[in-house]
């Protein structure tokens, strides 16, 4: 059986594949609202979404996949 942690230590480990898919759904619509925002010069929203996209992003990854013992 599997199970996720999520802490600081879990960093550099694998991300279980549901919030690898998460974090790189909210960092493309990030980018993509980023990207929109430039466009039409609303530096303000620019600025957020990208903030919000790398941090939700830098926070999936703190998630890991450990075997839990048997008992």
């Amino acid at each position: 059986m599997k199970k996720t942690r999520f802490g600081i230590g879990s960093y550099m480990k694998p991300t279980p594949s549901l919030m690898r898919r998460i974090g790189d759904g909210l960092l493309v619509a990030s980018t993509t609202l980023s990207t929109y925002a430039i466009a039409e010069e609303i530096k303000w929203l620019a600025l957020t979404s990208v903030f919000v996209g790398a941090g939700a992003k830098f926070l999936t990854n703190l998630f890991s996949v450990e075997d839990a013992p048997n008992n």
